[in-house]
């Protein structure tokens, strides 16, 4: 029996044997005996393009059963003839350098064509969504993944800048990020966080900051040097686990910043924790104020993931319910389009039975999670309740496993959320990991003219 849903304010409907959205792309839903030959041949479209949009290199006959696979069909399609250019066939087109690099991930962001290539000019697919699109990423993605990813983005964050206790800046290798950004034409944020270097979010430096006003004025002035220095367009602060009694000195010390920027004039994006209420309990919510920091700031990220997270039990990273318990808070005591979604873009690999205290999951890409359920033989499965993959596997030493991650079905899911409640957009934790699978998503649903 084919079982049938349908998301009435996005108009995607999900069959058992694939997803589809409205003239916008298909989903497909792998069952047992599909190649990448079958399933190509049953679209019309070539296997090239469905492994190098979906990241399938060596799976091509051994897909796990479950596994989605994003078809984008083409509409007009080009040559490549002797001594043309990705600028030259663009501007034949009338389209952008980027908007190629964005229907034809193998190019990798490059302008490295040979002559009798086929490229991608249009899908049969029109956009959906209009808002603002971005993520962050770690100095140590590679070039080539950098590359591909940022004709995809419209805006994007470095990370992260930290400061000092005498308010001097923790400086980070951005050079070749913003360089690539400035290629291709991509907004760079400054990043600013408390950010240690063993890795954790230090509320003692918070604190020393937030109640001492003459740091305010020496970070303030340190900050704004760097973004004019380096080109960064905009400011994006992240302060986290702050004490419940910093409250309201947070959104006065983000007020302060924010008219400190308006003369440049950058912006500034203040990150959120995932709150319900306003008075939730637990460290990481009770110094916070979505209110009085939505007001302070010109936008805000909702850090709407890591409920699935390393230490705690095996669960989506970024369950749809609970994402929609966030945001119908959120949208009550901030602007819409002041809010940025946050979208995770990783899973987890859990050791069962889950013990707490003592079981610690392993962080792991959607790639990776592909290419183990493929390796273990293990079926895909995916929940309707949370818009999100899983499987189970065994490993070698006889342990059961649980893990959950992304894949286009979840992120389409998501990006349609963000659309649902007229949010200003989306930025991806993080960027840093490839995933094919959701360029070919956003380049399918977002309109990059806007």
């Amino acid at each position: 029996m084919i079982k049938m849903y349908y998301y009435a304010t996005h108009g995607i409907l999900l069959e058992y044997k694939f997803y589809i959205t409205d003239d916008i792309m298909i989903i497909h839903t792998v069952t047992s005996g599909d190649t990448i030959f079958s399933i190509a041949q049953q679209y019309g479209v070539s296997e090239e393009l469905l492994v190098v949009n979906n990241g399938l290199y060596g799976l091509e006959n051994s897909l796990p059963e479950g596994l989605s696979i994003v078809v984008l069909r083409p509409s007009k399609l080009h040559t490549v003839k002797q001594n043309e250019t990705t600028r030259s066939i663009a501007a034949r087109y009338g389209i952008t350098v980027n908007d190629l690099y964005r229907k034809n991930l193998i190019l990798e962001g490059q302008d490295l064509i040979f002559e009798g290539q086929t490229l991608v000019i249009e899908y049969d697919t029109s956009a959906l969504y209009d808002y603002d699109i971005g993520g962050y990423t770690y100095p140590s993605i590679s070039q080539e993944l950098l590359n591909t990813t940022l004709p995809l983005m419209k805006l994007f964050m470095p990370f992260t800048y930290g400061f000092e206790p005498d308010g001097s800046l923790v400086l980070l290798d951005d050079t070749l990020l913003l360089e690539r950004a400035f290629h291709y034409s991509i907004r760079p944020y400054m990043h600013l966080s408390t950010l240690t270097a063993e890795g954790s979010f230090s509320n003692e430096l918070s604190t020393q900051l937030l109640n001492n006003r003459d740091l305010w004025t020496k970070l303030a002035d340190n900050v704004i040097n760097t973004m004019t220095t380096k080109g960064y367009v905009g400011l994006d602060i992240d302060f986290e686990f702050l004490n419940a009694q910093e409250r309201y000195l947070y959104p006065e010390f983000i007020s302060y910043m924010h008219e400190r920027l308006i003369p440049y004039p950058f912006p500034l994006i203040v990150a959120l924790p995932p709150k319900t209420s306003d008075d939730q309990q637990g460290q990481l919510y009770e110094g916070v104020d979505y209110k009085l920091l939505g007001e302070a700031a010109d936008k805000c990220l909702i850090m709407t993931y890591e409920w699935g997270y390393t230490f705690g039990p095996p669960m989506p990273v970024s369950p749809t319910p609970s994402i929609r318990k966030v945001l119908d808070y959120a949208v009550d005591v901030i602007d819409r389009d002041k809010i940025y979604m946050g979208i995770s873009n990783y899973g987890y690999d859990w050791t069962l039975p889950y013990i707490r205290g003592e079981s610690k999951a392993r962080s792991l890409s959607n790639i990776d999670a592909t290419t183990l359920a493929s390796q273990t033989g293990s079926q895909i499965l995916y929940s309707t309740e949370y818009d999100a993959p899983y499987f189970y596997y065994t490993d070698g030493d006889g342990n059961e496993h649980e893990v959950w991650f992304e894949d286009a079905r979840s992120i389409a899911a998501k990006l349609a959320l963000i659309n649902e409640y007229s949010l200003f957009g989306g930025l991806y934790w993080n960027i840093t990991r490839p995933n094919p699978q959701n360029l070919a998503v956003l380049s399918s649903v977002v309109n990059y003219f806007t």
